[in-house]
């Protein structure tokens, strides 16, 4: 029998604090894997926090002001890099301890943010999938990526992939994972509401694999207590006063694993600090793909056709005399 040890972490981050973060992550990694998990899921933008002033603060939208520029200020500055220090370090902490780790997380390429997902594993090139439509508020800070990450990673126990939160209500993005064969896929929200739960149950059950929904447990307290642990920066600080103070619960976690019958395997786990844990067992996948296969024997590849670009999409191109680019 083929199963699969799952940790899915609710905990916060120290929010909008990089270094604080990932110290954190470390920790709930090791307990994680103390317990029993061979991979272990990280929610949407967990390192360093998902950025709900979007969401809750009066002004995050206004044109040019100060409080808005300044908190994007510190949250760029917190935002790690593809090919920095801080994804090494967590691909280092995967092969010490022999385990996958998907980790949920603001990327800075450039002078751009991308809503991303990494994947480090042991012996393993770190995977990077880039958010490719932010949603709604969120493009005032997230770049939209190209295709050129809608890919699942290979493993022995068969392809897994991820998508985050409204990208799952893409038909053509869920589609285009569904393709690639997916045995466990990774859904990362904020948090996950009964909408949400709804969706990734609907996706399990569509793309006959097990997903895991991961979601966040984010207060106004660990908001400002988290900004605060860094440099003092009254300007900034007070985009987040502005979340007002009625609204203590800012993300309710509700992780939860879905089997390929769309029912749950584990959770939801409301929103409880602990992380949840759940065994997924590999050897249930075929029986449903008897009944529903969509990108096989339940499609009609005759009448219905999905082209994805996956090329890398470069803005500017150069061309020197000599023919090189």
């Amino acid at each position: 029998m083929t199963k699969l040890a799952v940790a899915v972490v609710q905990a916060p981050p120290v929010f909008l604090n990089l270094a604080a973060s990932l110290s954190r992550a470390e920790q709930l990694v090791r307990e994680a894997v103390r317990d029993g998990a061979e991979i272990v899921v990280f929610p949407e933008a967990w390192l360093p926090g998902y950025p709900v002033w979007l969401d809750e603060s009066a002004g995050a939208a206004l044109w040019d002001h100060p409080p808005a520029g300044a908190l994007f200020r510190r949250l760029f500055e917190n935002a790690p890099a593809f090919d920095g220090p801080e994804v090494a370090r967590l691909a280092e902490l995967a092969a010490e301890l022999g385990v996958d780790i998907v980790m949920g997380m603001h990327e800075r390429r450039g002078a751009s943010l991308y809503n991303s997902v990494l994947r480090v594993a042991p012996d393993a090139v770190p995977f990077i999938h880039r958010k490719v439509m932010p949603t709604y508020g969120e493009r005032l800070i997230w770049a939209g990526a190209d295709g050129s990450t809608l890919r699942a990673w290979d493993t022995p126990h068969g392809p897994m992939g991820t998508l985050i939160c409204w990208e799952h209500w893409m038909p053509l993005a869920r589609a285009a994972m569904h393709a690639t064969g997916e045995a466990v896929h990774f859904a990362l929200w904020p948090g996950l509401g009964e909408i949400h739960q709804i969706n990734s149950r609907h996706y399990a059950f569509e793309g006959q694999c097990f997903v895991v929904g991961a979601g966040c447990v984010l207060t106004r307290d660990d908001v400002l207590a988290g900004f605060d642990s860094g440099p003092a920066d009254p300007l900034a600080r007070a985009m987040l006063e502005a979340i007002p103070e009625d609204r203590m619960m800012l993300k309710g976690g509700g992780s939860a694993v879905f089997g390929p019958d769309g029912m749950f395997v584990a959770g939801p786990a409301g929103d409880s600090l602990e992380t949840l844990h759940a065994t997924i067992d590999l050897d249930r996948l075929p029986e449903g793909r008897l009944r529903l296969d969509t990108s096989g024997h339940y499609s009609r590849p005759d009448i219905f056709e999905l082209r994805v670009n996956r090329a890398p999409a470069r803005g500017v191109t150069f061309s020197d005399r000599d023919g090189a680019a």
